[in-house]
């Protein structure tokens, strides 16, 4: 037998085959800097053909190419999650353009008051995040974290690792994020399940890694607020230094930029949410084939909640508050612009784990994981751990191993429950130990005046933190389901 045809046909050959692909996919992304995209097609197509997969079955032929595996793996994946994906990013959009997080910052500080600034912070990333990219979140948010800590006192830190926290919660556990999007279309898992999955894991992590370390580094690295943001600021008014203790009214900003109430910036977060769940919750205990079942599944179907929501910010902090429609359609356009990249580096996450799929590699993986007696959820965990340090990207490391756990969960009889379970168990991976190949890292090192050695030892810590409690819980309650 040739070392081809070794490679090819035994368990250890596919197996050393899946090992290089990866190694291939992590140095091109890490040493020669190459867009994830074009690193996972060009990973993809190389591990195929290395395997024996037929070019007929890779790529199709010039009469029919539809049921390739490449026109498959990329068109099945970004048919489930591009609409959700754009949906969600507009409504971000707007919900950040309205003045929404000031909205619930200034709540949520009043009803906390200065000494629960830090907790108020904390939800304020939590509840903004859901609807809003990491980046756009800090880059929102950063100054309200200067207007508590110089209110405050104490040290920058104090506020900004609850409200990174909550961002990063988000972000990595709760649809409509990139990651759990495609992690729910490639493991055939629905969005309610995520949800309710991403909760009851990612709180925990969000209350030990932002409130709990958040309290306790807070204290013990002491960094200012940048003087830049000190000499910028206005001085204040007597009655607006009462109004933060609850003893007079704000003054009434002017109509045109009156901002909207908390009610309705959380209503409109919540109109999603709300509808996936009843979805969820009605193919529980609804009998099939009900009327009410089916337009709970309509209702329900991510696309359409999300449009709903979308439709409703555009009419109530839109037109209502003397937006144009031309000016609601430029915000639109605007914030879809960076979603291009996004959606090609999930494709080509998928196209990835067709290819383990469709060499067999997928099925090697899963009887050598048996025989080693790792149960998969440990499995999508260190996977996931191993692809986040390596190359940095949080989406990139759940899309990678979600490709590669997928085809070893199919035909298990897995229900919702314990598939989101594994689900939860490969963000927490895709999070930890956030450093110097992340963009999220310099972003918080940059926006919260953190030295490298001082974001290490916040920042780092506290995406470690979360990444193990979540895990801690996904493992837990997979174990008592399974």
């Amino acid at each position: 037998m040739s070392v081809v045809d070794w490679l090819r046909t035994t368990t250890p050959g596919l197996l050393i085959l899946c090992g290089l692909a990866i190694a291939i996919l992590l140095f091109a992304i890490i040493r020669f800097k190459l867009e994830p995209f074009i690193a996972l097609l060009l990973t993809s197509l190389v591990l195929a053909l290395a395997a024996g997969l037929p070019v007929s079955k890779l790529v199709g032929t010039p009469l029919k190419s539809s049921d390739s595996v490449l026109e498959t793996g990329f068109g099945g994946i970004l048919g489930h999650i591009s609409v959700i994906i754009g949906l969600g990013t507009v409504l971000g959009a707007i919900l950040e353009r309205s003045g929404g997080a000031d909205v619930l910052a200034a709540r949520l500080q009043k009803l906390f008051g200065r000494r629960g600034a830090p907790v108020a912070m904390g939800l304020v990333g939590l509840i903004f995040g859901i609807p809003v990219f990491f980046d756009i979140g800090i880059f929102v948010l950063a100054p309200l974290i200067y207007v508590a800590a110089k209110r405050g006192g104490g040290s920058l830190v104090l506020y900004a690792m609850p409200m990174v926290a909550g961002l990063s919660m988000t972000h990595a556990f709760l649809p409509p994020h990139p990651g759990p999007v495609a992690i729910g279309g490639l493991m055939g898992v629905s969005l309610g399940w995520l949800i309710l999955m991403g909760l009851v894991c990612g709180l925990p992590g969000f209350i030990a890694a932002g409130i709990v370390w958040g309290s306790f580094i807070g204290k013990r690295v002491i960094v200012d607020v940048p003087q830049e943001f000190l000499a910028a600021e206005p001085e204040r008014t007597e009655t607006q230094e009462n109004s933060e203790e609850g003893t007079s009214e704000t003054q009434e900003p002017a109509p045109e930029k009156k901002a909207p109430s908390l009610g309705v910036v959380g209503g409109i977060i919540a109109i999603p949410l709300i509808l996936i769940l009843g979805a969820t919750f009605g193919s529980q205990l609804l009998k099939a084939k009900s009327t009410l079942l089916e337009v709970l599944t309509f209702l329900g179907n991510p696309a359409v909640a999300l449009l709903i929501a979308v439709l409703v910010a555009f009419y109530v902090l839109g037109l209502r508050r003397g937006s144009t429609v031309q000016e609601l359609g430029e915000l639109t356009a605007s914030s879809l612009r960076p979603v291009g990249m996004l959606l090609l580096v999930i494709g080509a996450g998928a196209f990835f784990g067709a290819v383990i799929s469709a060499t067999g590699i997928g099925k090697v993986l899963a009887h050598s994981m048996s025989e080693a007696g790792m149960p998969v959820i440990v499995l999508a965990y260190v996977i996931s751990c191993g692809l986040r340090i390596a190359q940095g990207s949080a989406t990139v490391a759940i899309v990678a191993t979600a490709g590669i756990v997928g085809p070893l969960v199919e035909g298990h009889g897995y229900s919702q429950m314990s598939l989101a379970l594994i689900a939860m168990a490969v963000s927490a991976g895709s999070i930890i130990l956030s450093h110097v190949n992340d963009g999220g890292f310099w972003m918080v090192s940059k926006f919260f005046n953190l030295s490298v050695k001082q974001t290490l030892q916040t920042w780092s810590v506290l995406e470690t933190v979360l990444s193990v409690v979540s895990f801690a819980v996904a493992a837990i309650l997979f174990e008592i389901v399974s």
